[in-house]
């Protein structure tokens, strides 16, 4: 009955977005990037990455995403980066301007009239002010969870007034608007979060366009809409108050097939991270969905701790590079839909990504396959035949965990044998971030932006720092990069460091795939944005509407 429908469907409702009237009501359910996590903490303090995806919501921050710039509106900018805004795609967002007052000044003017919502048991309706920003600083700031060295560039924040924040500077840092302005741990919350339990989701609250109504463990996160929304946007040269949509649902669905056969039957409106092996079957029996593609925002590789023997050895790590024959991995596991290098930085960083052609041969050589040179290498740096090591992989990851045999093949032709050892995502990232994990830890970490991403994996002692690599010279290069204003001489550096680091091989760097979004035609105003801020999408779901009447003509109800 659905098919049948679906010719009479498209000849009716075959309108340019631009020329479509938007609507409200409805629920838009999503199988998130993230569709097979749970909730990490709905806890500022906690400095979980996934905050911002799950309470960013309600959370708002002094920047986001300037939507109207992205290339569905005829923009540059696919707003797909995990957490990477260049400065001309940005906006603010609880910020109404912003300026430095002299070079380690900066003074940024609240809106007025952002308000709390009334929430039972936490606080009053009431509007946000400067306090609260300060509150949600010194709440992250002074949390033992903190990662090392993330505000030390911050010397005092202070309230002038209500409605304006000051950050005065120990001394200039090139991502001041990513650190507390749209990262990863920028949210703001009121200060009555002082008096109640943060880690309870019932207290969560914030002046964002949805609040979260009820989280059913394992299972889904269900955001109703905030009536007392500020924001809006402009469709057509008409102003339209914000959200759309009168519900948001996060699906948890730890299965593959469950999520993919969600997508198929209606049951999710947007699945927003599918495997390329999937699509073809997809677009086969669902023609209608809508897609995106777009590649991995995630860095993929081998973690190998290069603080325990024979790991510490360079010649053992560029051996484990040379063992797996990267090239068949693109061609064969991803069938083409994946590049051979795009780690640590990815071509969607513009001029701070340099090809792999275009590295020093060194570099070069770690992405070809030659496992009689491996050999050679471990035999020079006596590592012998039949060596055994744990490998960690995260059962979370359907793509890892079909990956990681191959990668056991790989490993057992030069004389090492790996035992893999799958984990949960829960104490799989906790053995991470205690620095507890075992010699070899396959997992994928954010890009996140052309500086973070070499400064929390390869910097002394950061958090995110899985092999445990340490060389002060290379911390004095990124500590020196930081400072530095001038954006062409911080290219220039970046790539002299991504170099280093790839030759170094802390990591077996592997392939990064093309993954894929879907959604249905009746999701509106839509063209497969993932992001705008890090990892928060809540400005791009704001923004969408359903369509309703098209939903019920092509039989879903």
């Amino acid at each position: 009955m659905i098919r049948l429908l679906f010719a009479t469907v498209l000849a009716c409702f075959s309108i340019a977005s631009s020329a479509e009237q938007p609507s409200y009501g409805g629920e838009l359910n999503v199988g998130t990037v993230n569709v097979t996590l749970s909730p990490l903490s709905w806890d500022p303090a906690d400095w979980t990455w996934k905050s911002n995806h799950d309470h960013g919501s309600a959370r708002e921050q002094l920047f986001a995403g300037d939507l109207t710039k992205s290339k569905r509106n005829g923009g540059p900018y696919a707003f797909i980066a995990d957490a990477y805004l260049p400065t001309a795609s940005m906006r603010g967002e609880l910020a109404e301007s912003w300026e430095w007052e002299d070079p380690l000044t900066l003074v940024i003017t609240l809106r007025k009239g952002m308000m709390f919502p009334a929430k039972p048991g936490v606080m009053k309706a009431r509007e946000l002010v400067a306090d609260d920003v300060l509150f949600s600083y010194q709440l992250v700031d002074e949390s033992p969870k903190r990662i090392p060295t993330y505000f030390d560039h911050i010397k005092k924040v202070e309230a002038r007034d209500d409605h304006t924040v000051v950050f005065h500077l120990h001394h200039f840092n090139a991502e001041w608007a990513y650190r507390f302005g749209y990262g990863y741990y920028s949210g703001i919350s009121p200060r009555e979060m002082a008096a109640v339990d943060r880690k309870s989701w019932k207290n969560v609250t914030g002046t964002g366009p949805f609040q979260l109504e009820r989280y059913v463990q394992a299972n889904a996160q269900i955001y109703r809409k905030n009536d007392q929304y500020w924001d809006s946007t402009v469709l057509d040269q008409q102003d339209y108050k914000l959200p759309f949509v009168d519900k948001v649902v996060y699906r948890i669905i730890k299965d593959e097939a469950t999520y993919l056969t969600a997508l198929r039957t209606g049951q999710l409106d947007i699945l927003e991270a599918i495997r390329w092996i999937a699509v073809d079957h997809l677009k086969a029996t669902t023609p209608e969905l809508k897609w995106n593609r777009w590649l991995a925002t995630s860095g993929q590789f081998i973690s190998l701790r290069v603080d325990q023997k024979p790991f510490d050895d360079v010649r053992v790590r560029r051996a484990m590079n040379l063992a797996v024959n990267q090239q068949e991995i693109v061609d064969r596991f991803y069938g083409g839909h994946a590049e051979l290098m795009a780690y640590p930085q990815p071509p969607e960083f513009g001029r701070y990504f340099e090809p792999l052609e275009q590295m020093p041969e060194p570099v070069q050589q770690l992405f070809t396959y030659d496992p009689e040179e491996a050999r050679r290498l471990l035999d020079e740096a006596g590592v012998p035949e039949g060596f055994a090591f744990d490998l960690q992989v995260c059962s979370c990851s359907p793509s890892h965990m079909d990956l990681v045999p191959l990668i056991e093949s790989y490993f057992a032709k030069v004389g090492l044998k790996i035992n893999i050892q799958p984990m949960e995502y829960a104490s799989f990232l906790s053995a991470m971030t205690t620095k507890t994990h075992g010699p070899a830890y396959m997992m994928g970490s954010g890009h996140v932006n052309p500086m973070t991403t070499i400064r929390k994996s390869f910097v002394t002692g950061q958090t995110w720092n899985p092999s445990q690599y340490s060389d002060p010279e290379l911390d004095e290069k990124v500590r020196v990069l930081h400072l530095t204003r001038d954006e062409n001489e911080r290219i220039k550096m970046l790539r002299g460091l991504t170099r280093e680091v790839l030759e170094q091989a802390p990591y077996v760097w592997l392939p990064i795939p093309y993954v894929h979004t879907a959604w249905w035609p009746w999701v509106k105003n839509y063209g497969g944005e993932l992001r705008a801020g890090a990892v928060r999408p809540w400005p791009i779901y704001a923004r969408l509407w359903i369509d309703e009447e098209l939903k019920a003509k092509m039989g879903f109800d």
